[in-house]
């Protein structure tokens, strides 16, 4: 009996004593002490996206990089923003650049000597150039976004709004460069022209609205040339007091007006309508599933005509006609 008093009692001390053992390995504790004030551990704006505010005009822009506007711009004369080299975005952060020009002049953004990877976004540019029965004259700039030299390549402009110009809105070479999401109105010659123009509009444009190698959802209007004119344009609309109101190689889904030209013209239209008060509403080599009318000329000429219709004097002038009376 003593003897497994014994056992007992040291069976409970080797137990406790690793018991005693677990829990002060489980429960042991470092210092207490801070290791010292927090320090940041994620990067500022500025270390993510460096930037250079520009808050006066004339700035030109000589190094690679992001730039801002942090006001609106006044030039009294010559261009406000000049980009002489390659690699930037010019974000305009919704202020406005202005010219007070007595004889419109320079332009609001130049690029200059054939600048590649360039991105302006988010603003105005505006002057005071008025139109008075398709004369245009006034005060400001000459263009809103131009270049000069050698073509700028790989350049692309959006959530930019012009106005009141001389000469062109936004002219940019159609080699690489697209124009996206802008409005144009009140300039003397060409209001957009890009490679590609999508969801964008040109109005009052003195001679031709848009110019595109691609135009998607846009609109254009302009008095002697084409309101707008395209080798593919879908879902656009295009109207000329004097010009052809859409021109395109393959119109898709399109309207075009005219008042004495073309109110369409292209060599393959699907789905489109064309109007002319004394011109053809539609003229295609290929038309279908299209409408044209005219209120004094021909409805709708087409060398191939399927499933269309035509309203004039004469209706249609067709040589080949599928699913049509």
């Amino acid at each position: 009996m003593k003897l497994n008093l014994t056992i007992t009692r040291w069976l409970t001390i080797l137990a406790f004593s690793v018991f005693s053992l677990t829990a002060s390995t489980a429960f042991a504790q470092g210092s207490l002490t801070p290791p010292g004030a927090p320090v940041p551990t994620m990067k500022t704006l500025a270390q993510m996206e460096p930037r250079t505010p520009i808050s006066s005009a004339p700035f030109t822009i000589a190094n690679p990089g992001s730039y801002y506007l942090t006001t609106n711009l006044t030039v009294s004369s010559g261009n406000a923003i000049t980009i002489a080299t390659n690699n930037v975005t010019l974000n305009l952060n919704g202020f406005t650049i202005a010219s007070t020009t007595p004889s419109a002049a320079g332009t609001g953004v130049l690029l200059a000597g054939g600048n590649a990877n360039i991105a302006i976004l988010n603003g105005f540019i505006t002057g005071g150039v008025t139109n008075n029965a398709g004369v245009f004259g006034g005060s400001g700039f000459g263009n809103g976004i131009y270049w000069s030299g050698n073509s700028p390549s790989n350049v692309r402009v959006n959530g930019i709004s012009v106005s009141g110009c001389l000469n062109f809105g936004i002219c940019l070479p159609q080699g690489s460069c697209i124009v996206e999401s802008c409005t144009v109105t009140t300039v003397g010659n060409i209001g957009i022209q890009a490679r590609t123009v999508a969801n964008s509009t040109a109005m009052t444009c003195g001679y031709g609205g848009i110019y595109a190698s691609t135009a998607h959802n846009s609109y254009g209007y302009g008095f002697t040339g084409s309101g707008l004119w395209a080798n593919v344009a879908d879902n656009c609309q295009g109207t000329s007091s004097t010009g052809v109101g859409l021109g395109a190689g393959n119109a898709n889904n399109c309207f075009g007006y005219s008042t004495s030209s073309n109110g369409l013209y292209a060599t393959a239209a699907t789905t489109c309508t064309g109007a002319s008060s004394t011109g053809t509403g539609i003229s295609a080599m290929v038309a279908s599933f299209s409408y044209g009318q005219s209120v004094s000329g021909t409805g709708l000429s087409a060398t191939i005509a399927n499933s269309c219709i035509g309203t004039g004097s004469p209706n249609l002038n067709v040589t080949n006609k599928y699913n049509m009376p």
